[in-house]
């Protein structure tokens, strides 16, 4: 079984432009479409409904999470932890922070979308509370698959 990393070895932080390299090389190594730089640049100097965060381990980003806040809603646009840091329960922990800055936020939902084929992100999703409420069709550039979409309600 795999080692759980403790609070203490693992930490999150805002990220920022200095982490865009490092979130690129996740992003790389977990999606069959990437993100842009220039995308993520925005999305920290432009974009004033997103958040995001970097989950790190001895000062090295292993993980990233992002989300819009709009009004009363969080949105999860994306969260990927390294492929050789998954099994250790850091996914739950990243998602976990996340909630945390919707909650205290004042998010009353928090909603994402994830491949039909992700059966794994889907457990995760459900843990915190999240339901499927719907599908989004050809959701996926890269292979048309479809989305679930998952949310839960806050209050």
């Amino acid at each position: 079984m795999a080692k759980v990393l403790t609070s203490e070895e693992v930490t999150t932080r805002k990220m920022t432009l200095a982490d865009i390299d490092a979130v690129m090389k996740i992003d790389a190594e977990s999606f069959a479409t990437t993100w842009p730089r220039d995308i993520f640049e925005r999305e920290l100097t432009e974009n004033h409904f997103s958040t995001y965060l970097v989950m790190e381990m001895n000062e090295q980003v292993i993980g990233y999470v992002g989300m819009w806040m709009i009004i009363d809603e969080a949105q999860i646009t994306n969260i990927a932890v390294l492929p050789s840091y998954r099994g250790k329960q850091l996914g739950s922990y990243l998602f976990e922070q996340a909630i945390r800055v919707a909650l205290s936020s004042r998010m009353a939902k928090l909603s994402l979308e994830v491949r039909v084929s992700n059966i794994r992100a889907q457990h995760l999703y459900r843990k915190f509370g999240l339901v499927p409420g719907g599908i989004r069709k050809n959701y996926y550039t890269d292979n048309q698959e479809d989305a679930v979409v998952m949310w839960v309600d806050f209050k």
